[in-house]
């Protein structure tokens, strides 16, 4: 991420070994596609894990260098005890902030039939569990968390970067 007087650029992480391959390809083939770059470069690779949500902006910002990539949370419903745990969030998502976040919306009724929420990181990883009462149903309260929270989340790709003194837009290649 960088900005500049009137510029800002914003490229997510990627895997260093699929972009050393991707380099070494593209230094070998010259004249190569985004498609060809892409089976070494699948898409950004996020350190907070979570799921890239669908293809289409990865591609969009690879071959136009602008673009919107869609991440999740990573969520697993428990329906036995009632639960929803988060294991994973979206890159660049305060956890604090998003569990706080999470009780507001509770409080203030947006999403009803929530009995409880713990953050239970620690040693072994990232957790957030939310309980829900037995008459609630859990993929509508997932989807709830989804909509209202940054358990779903955008990243922009803007890749502006200085080539010959000009700020220019490139595409991967």
């Amino acid at each position: 991420v960088g900005i500049a007087v009137g510029m800002a650029t914003n490229i997510p992480p990627h895997n260093l070994t699929e972009v050393a391959d991707g380099v070494i390809y593209r230094v070998e083939n010259p004249e190569c596609t985004v498609d060809d770059i892409m089976l070494y470069i699948k898409g950004p690779d996020f350190p907070t894990a979570a799921i890239i949500y669908g293809s289409r902006g990865i591609r969009e910002a690879y071959e136009t260098g602008k673009g919107k990539v869609y991440i999740r949370a990573r969520g697993e419903v428990d329906d036995e005890h009632k639960k929803i745990i988060f294991t994973e969030i979206p890159y660049m998502v305060n956890k604090s902030m998003l569990v706080e976040s999470i009780a507001n919306l509770h409080r203030e009724k947006k999403i009803e039939g929530l009995t409880a929420l713990r953050d239970e990181s620690g040693r072994g990883g990232m957790r957030i569990v939310v309980e829900y009462r037995r008459d609630a149903n859990a993929e509508v309260i997932l989807n709830q968390l989804y909509k209202y929270t940054q358990l779903q989340d955008t990243c922009s790709v803007n890749m502006l970067v200085i080539d010959g003194g000009e700020p220019k837009t490139l595409n991967l290649p």
